[in-house]
């Protein structure tokens, strides 16, 4: 059946019908001119009149307020015992345990759950939920061109910027950074700088997670990789702290000015042990003193940075960098303000045999020192314009290492994933990751961070974020690109070809370089005295050579500009001359033109 709804409207409602037609055009109005409006007209010639043809929009800015976000936890107790009942005295727990097991409600309830938890475990025995089931088939080379991004920015709360002198990753997942701050230009700290250090959630960089307020400014910081909660920390007057983070902001305990360092405390370490409070600390004072965090009144040992190795602080060179790998317990190396690496083994007996080698060829302070994560006998160095890589057989000279760059070098470390990858950081601001699979003259990738100096640099273990210090306190994260963190194929075999194929060479550069030393020194049975004093001619006659070459060159110099001189000199008196004998020919003409037009 069809439903139609019929709407009804009179006729007269709708109004008048229009009717249409054509007929021929009819004149209503003429208005004729009026000439006495013609005197009013005035005629512009040109008339310059702009159009704009776009529909006019205005343009605001709106800056909303940052949303700040906070972290909070939970602490979950034991609890659910009846109000007569005290947890904390053990009888009376046993007691109310054994009133409980005997109910008849319990019983029921444990042998009905006893069921369904003997079947979750059975299915847990048969299914192996974390099998790798294709860990046999080798990984794809990924092509990506390397790159990097920037994750966060931590800035500096305080209104007078410090440096960030030194960075700790948090040792359980990348997930917290402590940021060392202090200002190490001598004397130029105002009395309004803060003191105070931070630990930042990387996700959250408005605000730092946790504040470190120790009495001295913090040169240094290093987590525990033991207890994520411990932190050890170097202060510029040279005394040693350590924080508990659930402790709240002050040191638990420092040690004593009397025994601490004299200088600023550049580097400390958390050695291999057994307890896990046992740390190292070096300072340009020239020490390295061994602490131990359950007492800090004093030093549990000390070595004196003497390249002569008698132990005299006279003598005793500065130390800026160090490096322990706890793969080798035994060893470290420090890095000093001389230039010079030093290698170390601390099971020496005496001061003179615990100096195993020295090595030398930066001409200035070693601001990063570390051991190939793949291969410890292989170190990597940074220093003056360079960063060299060293092999512990070779001590006259570096196996490979970067060209002279035209900032300062500040540091540099090794990729934890990659043993061919390092990163090192200038003053220019400019993170450069170098990859010597790829290239050995430049730099992989090359990034601007910041407009000023980088001081300081470290890569989370992983080895995809990494983190940089500026000189106004400015941390950046960065993440870098798969390829720079994915272990390439053959990568491990090829890096240690090439690094032995570098040791071999310098090793037969050293033994030829060593008999041209015999040769021009003359071997004899006291051959070692000779050999001394011709090593000492020989450096002064390559002195001698160079001043006369360098004064030769100076010289033939001051010859060029003089000559050149005198040539410049000879072409301005001849274009003198030329131009008054050119003055003279003009007078001569004006003067014959006058006589002709007198005569005429």
């Amino acid at each position: 059946m069809e439903i139609v709804y019929v709407y009804t409207k009179k006729r007269s409602e709708f109004g008048r019908q229009c009717n249409f037609s054509d007929r021929p055009a009819e004149l209503h109005v003429d208005i004729l001119p009026d000439e006495s409006l013609a005197a009013n007209f005035i005629e512009k010639n040109p008339v310059d009149r702009g159009i704009q043809c776009v529909q006019e929009m205005s343009e605001h800015d709106v800056n909303t307020e940052r949303f700040e976000t906070e972290t909070r936890g939970i602490n979950h107790m034991e609890g659910g015992w009846p109000k007569d009942i005290n947890p904390q005295e053990v009888e009376q727990v046993i007691r109310f345990r054994k009133k409980v097991e005997k109910d008849e409600t319990y019983i029921n309830t444990i042998q009905s759950l006893a069921t369904t938890m003997e079947h979750c475990i059975r299915q847990n025995n048969a299914i192996n939920i974390y099998e790798d089931y294709f860990s046999d088939l080798a990984i794809e080379e990924t092509e990506e061109t390397p790159s990097a991004k920037t994750i966060n920015v931590f800035r500096d709360p305080n209104e007078v910027k410090r440096t960030a002198t030194h960075l700790s990753w948090y040792p359980d997942g990348a997930r917290k950074l402590a940021v060392a701050y202090s200002n190490l230009e001598f004397q130029r700290s105002s009395p309004d700088t803060s003191l105070d250090s931070y630990i930042w959630d990387i996700e959250n960089p408005n605000k730092p997670e946790t504040t470190l307020k120790p009495v001295s400014p913090l040169v240094c910081l290093e987590y525990n990789p033991k207890d994520v909660h411990v932190l050890i920390g170097g202060c510029y007057n040279g005394q040693i702290a350590f924080w508990d983070t659930r402790k709240g902001s002050q040191a638990v305990e420092m040690s004593p000015v009397e025994h601490s360092h004299h200088d600023p405390v550049y580097k400390t370490i958390w050695l291999q042990s057994k307890t896990g409070t046992e740390c190292f600390s070096a300072s340009t004072d020239g020490q390295v003193l061994w602490w131990d965090i359950r007492k800090l009144g004093e030093p549990t040992e000390k070595l004196v940075m003497d390249p002569n190795k008698k132990g005299n602080m006279e003598n005793a060179q500065g130390v800026i960098s160090l490096e322990y790998e706890p793969t080798v317990p035994t060893k470290f190396m420090v890095g000093t303000e001389q230039g010079t690496i030093i290698s170390c083994n601390r099971k020496a007996k005496t001061p003179a045999e615990k100096i195993v080698a020295i090595y030398k060829e930066h001409i200035g302070p070693v601001y990063s020192l570390q051991r190939n994560p793949f291969f410890p006998k292989n170190f990597l160095t940074v220093g003056d314009w360079t960063a060299r890589i060293w092999s512990e057989d070779v001590r006259d000279s570096s196996i490979m290492w970067t060209k002279h760059h035209m900032s300062y070098m500040t540091d540099g470390c090794w990729s934890p994933v990659r043993p061919a990858v390092f990163f090192t950081t200038k003053m220019d601001g400019t993170l450069d990751v170098w990859d010597y699979l790829f290239k050995q003259n430049d730099p992989t990738l090359s990034l601007q961070v910041c407009d000023e100096a980088l001081h300081s640099l470290r890569v989370q273990d992983q080895g995809h974020l990494i983190a940089t210090g500026s000189h106004t306190g400015t941390t950046t994260l960065l993440e870098l690109s798969s390829s720079l963190c994915t272990m390439q194929r053959n990568e491990k075999a090829l890096v240690t070809a090439m690094f032995e194929r570098e040791t071999k060479r310098e090793k037969i550069l050293e033994s030829r370089q060593r008999e041209l030393r015999l040769k021009r020194a003359g071997t004899s049975a006291g051959g070692n005295e000779d050999e001394g004093e011709g090593e000492g001619m020989e450096d002064e006659d390559l002195v001698d050579a160079a001043e006369k070459d360098f004064f030769h060159m100076i010289n033939a110099d001051k010859k060029k500009q003089q000559a050149k001189n005198n040539k410049d000199d000879q072409t301005k008196i001849d274009n003198t001359i030329i131009e008054e004998s050119g003055e003279e020919e003009n007078e001569k003409k004006d003067t014959e033109n006058g006589e002709k037009e007198g005569k005429d």
